[in-house]
């Protein structure tokens, strides 16, 4: 993972003048708008990715579990704005144990903890599919989202931002003259 990744951030020229003349709850809200619409970018080339890779003939999906979460530790640690991308229910598997199982019909047994209440059900197993395994190669859907729509996202947060900055300006000019 010692990629480097660069992207080219252009359209900003007038944003450090802008975001003194507010105060930083302004700047942080705006932000955060700012950086939730440049992370559904991610979100939707992700979720591009997965649909190519996902088995149709199951239940499962994969592609519609990818979601966005806003990272809370980041922002009360360093008050960072930062948003998370991956996979809702995780990495885990349930193990088969007496309690996690129950008896179908025909005699076959069926995991019941495992169960998952996501949209796309229960993807444990995306990790495998992400990393493979050592009988499987790896199809990477998460780490190309960063070359492949890195610069799209970092163009959507830039017009984003600059356009919180203008309304949040707005607002505070119009509060100073009442």
């Amino acid at each position: 993972m010692a990629d480097r990744i660069r992207f080219d951030v252009s359209g900003l020229d007038g944003v450090k003048a802008k975001m003194a003349q507010l105060k930083s709850e302004a700047n942080a809200k705006g932000g955060r708008a700012a950086l939730r619409k440049a992370a559904a970018v991610l979100r939707s080339q992700a979720q591009s990715n997965a649909r190519r890779l996902d088995d149709h003939e199951t239940t499962e999906a994969i592609w519609k579990n990818i979601d966005i979460r806003w990272d809370g530790k980041a922002f009360r640690q360093d008050g960072q704005l930062a948003f998370r991308l991956g996979v809702l229910g995780g990495a885990r598997q349930y193990a088969s144990t007496r309690e996690n199982k129950r008896k179908g019909r025909a005699g076959q047994t069926y995991a019941t903890a495992g169960s998952s209440s996501n949209p796309g059900g229960d993807t444990w197993y995306w990790r495998h599919v992400e990393l493979g395994t050592a009988r499987v190669a790896a199809r990477p859907f998460l780490r190309p989202v960063a070359e492949q729509a890195g610069q799209k996202a970092v163009d959507t947060f830039a017009l984003e931002f600059n356009r919180a900055l203008d309304r949040a300006l707005r607002r505070q000019a119009q509060g100073a003259k009442k």
